[in-house]
């Protein structure tokens, strides 16, 4: 006898065993015990979550010989010829290589002819969306006003491919993803009976790269039994499937914490050598720091992270060395590095870009700054200052005021040039970056471009107005105005702009951030 793969051996015959999806079991079975059948059904979602399975055991409760029943005896000769697709009253139709008019012209002679056997004829109709125009429309009359033995069930994963004038004559019904620990349970169950000695965290491992497809997870569990024998262990999985532990996105995450640079680098070469795919690796990493950001959010309550509770407790911890500001400037670095990926042949070098990045954001923080804030505030009021002419103006009688706080603002100078924002800037975006983290970061991209009468002009690339916008938010705006003020004694008005060129690569070179890339790549800047 041929082997039988666990996704056609493990598939359900019965309501009670279609996993995830009760919302629909209890609808169907009551419509059934009420006697108040739909004409046509059309069930939609995701790959792999029960959509043809539940169409035939819809069409084995009604063509049951104890039918229309919920619980279909599995034994009757009609259950047995659904079960086998062998059954003349259950015709399964292809809608990728029936999508023609012609085919539908046959369906709709041949639905006038009743049953064989049973009660019903049950026309199947999977991947419905990709049937023609014409042959939707050849449809519709036989669908809305079909014979009374006739039922239609269609099948499809994008249902916004299908008609209005189909779906308005349909209930529908929207199969969801199958949650993780869902599939785990099935998955236990599974090798419970196969006699497969496997770790639940390997169960986990399976669970998650099936992306909430059961069909998929019973067919990585069948491989990796056919891999493995009889005892599965994640180092097999990890194998298999080229993924990445968690313990490493666990460890990159600490170097990051560190300002490691070198030590990410060395890690991601390790896992590049050993085969993994760095998109896979990316997606984790993404995933990994909105983890980071649902524990920093949600703190003692992870329902969110689809994780065992062991991984769920160390993402908690180790969500506490970040702000909430900064997991999303790494969000927008890591989101930043696959569009970046979009132009490039490999992904490595946006990869190892937007990890130094990530680590230098930290340093900038903790070690731009090695001198005390009076020796650099002493250094901006040491500078030369051109001399101004006198302002006349006319004084308006005084008031009374009260008595001025010890820690007042210092009275801001009359003008300040561009030259001495130019040279105060690096210091003005780490002092920011104590503040707020995301701010610093979108303003570490824009240069001063001009200052004229202390209104200073930002210029950002074409491709940074999310910076732009970012920054005129009136709170960001207000906090870069006043830490200038501090740091300078000016008081500024900041205007900011979006350039219609890319930056010159002068200015670009100056940067500090980007000599500290180019010095670790041992590269140039190519215009």
């Amino acid at each position: 006898m041929s082997y039988t793969v666990f996704a056609l051996k493990w598939r359900p015959l019965t309501f009670d065993e279609i996993v995830g999806q009760q919302h629909i079991v209890s609808t169907l079975k009551s419509a059934i015990e009420k006697n108040r059948l739909a004409h046509a059904y059309l069930f939609a979602g995701p790959r792999g979550v029960g959509k043809t399975s539940t169409a035939r055991i819809l069409a084995k409760s009604l063509n049951c010989k104890n039918g229309p029943t919920t619980k279909p005896c599995n034994t009757c000769p009609s259950c047995n010829d659904i079960t086998q697709g062998r059954s003349m009253n259950v015709i399964e139709i292809d809608g990728a290589s029936n999508r023609g008019i012609d085919e539908i012209r046959t369906l709709r002679e041949n639905v006038k002819f009743a049953p064989i056997q049973g009660k019903y004829k049950i026309y199947i109709i999977d991947e419905v969306h990709m049937l023609t125009t014409e042959a939707f429309n050849a449809l519709l009359k036989t669908l809305e006003e079909p014979p009374e033995f006739v039922k239609f069930i269609f099948a499809t994963t994008q249902p916004s491919k299908v008609l209005a004038t189909i779906l308005s004559r349909c209930q529908r019904f929207d199969f969801r993803r199958i949650t993780m620990s869902e599939i785990v349970e099935q998955l236990e169950k599974i090798t419970k009976q196969e006699k497969v000695n496997v770790d639940r965290q390997v169960l986990f491992s399976i669970a998650k790269s099936s992306e909430g497809s059961l069909r998929d997870a019973e067919s990585i569990l069948d491989q990796l039994v056919s891999f493995s024998g009889e005892s599965i262990s994640l180092n097999d999985v990890i194998s298999v499937l080229g993924l990445v532990e968690q313990d490493i996105l666990f460890e990159i995450t600490d170097m990051i914490l560190n300002n490691d640079a070198q030590a990410v680098l060395n890690l991601l070469n390790k896992v590049s050598d050993e085969g993994k795919d760095l998109t896979v690796f990316l997606n984790l990493f993404i995933e990994h720091f909105r983890n980071l950001m649902v524990a920093k959010v949600a703190r003692q309550d992870l329902a969110l992270i689809d994780l065992p509770q062991e991984f769920s407790s160390r993402l908690s911890k180790q969500s506490e060395s970040f702000t909430l500001s900064e997991i999303f400037s790494a969000l927008n670095i890591l989101i930043s590095a696959q569009e970046m990926a979009k132009r490039f042949d490999s992904l490595r070098i946006p990869l190892e870009i937007a990890l130094v990045r990530l680590a230098h954001a930290g340093s900038k923080e903790k070690n731009t700054i090695k001198e005390p804030e009076k020796k650099i505030k002493a250094a901006v009021n040491d500078m030369p200052l051109p001399k101004e002419k006198p302002m006349h103006a006319v004084r308006a009688k005084p008031k009374e005021t009260p008595p001025a706080e010890e820690n007042t603002v210092p009275e801001p100078e009359s003008y300040i040039t561009l030259e001495r924002i130019k040279d105060a800037w690096q210091n003005i975006i780490a002092e920011i970056g104590k503040v707020k983290m995301s701010v610093a970061t979108y303003l570490s991209e824009g240069s001063p471009v001009k200052c004229e009468k202390n209104v200073l002009t930002v210029s950002f690339a074409k491709n940074h107005l999310l910076h732009k916008e970012s920054l005129e938010k009136k709170d960001n705006k207000d906090l870069v105005e006043k830490l200038i003020l501090e740091l300078t004694k000016a008081r500024v008005r900041i205007n900011f702009l979006l350039s219609k060129e890319e930056h010159k690569q002068e200015s670009q070179e100056s940067s500090p951030f980007l000599k500290n890339v180019l010095n670790t790549f041992k590269g140039r800047l190519i215009s």
